[in-house]
C-alpha cells in the first residue's frame, strides 16, 4: 500500500509550537547564557598558566655597633614599628664625652695660638714696612701664621670627628619599618661591627623566582600574579616587576624537575597587600597567566 508523502510543514508546525508558551525574554536570556559558556571555555581552552615556587625576600636593614662598647639602653622591642631616625639601642657614651671635651679643649689652644700668631704676623708686617724688620723675620711670622692656621683646621676636624662618634652611639633606625631582630641584651659589651638590630624596611616584599626561557617572551614586566605563602591563608595579588636581562641555569628547588637543567631568567614578584611582619625566607608560590604565544615565523602560505 503507497504510503503519504511526509508533511514537513505540519512538523515545522509543531517543533514551533514548543517554545511558543516561552515568553521572548527567557528565550534571549538563554541564548546569551550560551553564548557566555562557549566564550569562557574558548578562553580557558586558549589560556595557560605558569607556577613557580621562592621565598619571601624583603629589604634588611642591618644596624651595626660603630666601636666595642657597652649597650645602655634598648628602648623598642621585637615586632615592633619604628619610624626612619628613631632610637633603636643606645650604646655607652662616657668615653666618647671625654674624647669630646678634650678635642674641644685643643681647639680652643689652637685658636689662642692663632690669634697670637695673627698678631706677630701684623705687628712684624708694619715694622717691615718702615724698615725695622727684614724680610726673613716676615717670613718667620708668615710661616707660624700659616701653621697656626693649619693646626685649628686639624683640630676642628677632630672635634667634628669626636661629636660624630659620640652621635655615631646612638643607634638609630635608617628606615620606616618593623624591628625583626635584637640579637644583644642591655649590658652586653658589643664588639664593633656587630648587628644590633636588624629592622625590615617597609617597602613591599618580592619574591624572586625564575622563569623558564620558553614563556619569557609571553611575559612582560608589570604582568599581574597570585601569590600563596606558606602558613597564610589565602593568596595575595602580585606584580612581575623585573625579569633578568641574562639567562642562567635555575637552582634545583626553583621549578619542576621537568625544567630543571633548562636556561632560566631570574625574576621578581612584588607582592601586594602583604603583613608588615611578613619574615624574609617564607616559602611561597607564584602564579602566573601566560599570553598568547607569537605566530610561527614567515606565518602559514
Amino acid at each position: 500500500m503507497e504510503q503519504p508523502p511526509p508533511n514537513h510543514a505540519a512538523a515545522a508546525g509543531r517543533v514551533g509550537s514548543r517554545w511558543r508558551g516561552w515568553p521572548g525574554w527567557l528565550l534571549a536570556a538563554g541564548a546569551l547564557l550560551v553564548l557566555v559558556v562557549l566564550l569562557v571555555a574558548l578562553r580557558a581552552s586558549s589560556s595557560e598558566t605558569l607556577e613557580l615556587v621562592g621565598v619571601v625576600e624583603r629589604k634588611n636593614i642591618d644596624l651595626l655597633a660603630p666601636v666595642p662598647e657597652e649597650i645602655v639602653e634598648r628602648p623598642v622591642a621585637i615586632g615592633q614599628a619604628v619610624a626612619r631616625g628613631q632610637v633603636v639601642v643606645r650604646l655607652n657614651t662616657e668615653v666618647a664625652e671625654l674624647e669630646l671635651k678634650a678635642a674641644e679643649a685643643s681647639r680652643s689652644a689652637a685658636e689662642a695660638g692663632l690669634a697670637a700668631a695673627q698678631q706677630d704676623f701684623a705687628r712684624v708686617t708694619g715694622l717691615a714696612r718702615a724698615r725695622i724688620a727684614t724680610g726673613q723675620n716676615l717670613d718667620l711670622a708668615r710661616r707660624l701664621r700659616d701653621e697656626a692656621e693649619a693646626a685649628l683646621a686639624e683640630r676642628s676636624a677632630r672635634v667634628a670627628q669626636a661629636r660624630k662618634r659620640l652621635k655615631d652611639l646612638t643607634v638609630v633606625s635608617t628606615v620606616d619599618g618593623v624591628v625583626d631582630q635584637l640579637p644583644y641584651e642591655v649590658g652586653e659589651r658589643v664588639p664593633a661591627g656587630s648587628v644590633l638590630a636588624v629592622v625590615l624596611a617597609r617597602d613591599k616584599p618580592w619574591i624572586r623566582v625564575w622563569l623558564p626561557a620558553r614563556v619569557v617572551a609571553r611575559l612582560r614586566a608589570g604582568a599581574a600574579a597570585r601569590v600563596a605563602v606558606e602558613g597564610l591563608d589565602g593568596t595575595f595579588q602580585g606584580r612581575l616587576e623585573d625579569i633578568g636581562r641574562a639567562p642562567e641555569f635555575t637552582p634545583h628547588f626553583a621549578l619542576t624537575e621537568r625544567e630543571r637543567g633548562h636556561l632560566v631568567y631570574e625574576s621578581r614578584v612584588v607582592v601586594l597587600g602583604a603583613p608588615a611582619d611578613l619574615r624574609p625566607g617564607v616559602p611561597a608560590t607564584v602564579t602566573l597567566q601566560l599570553s598568547q604565544p607569537p605566530p610561527p615565523a614567515g606565518g602559514s602560505r
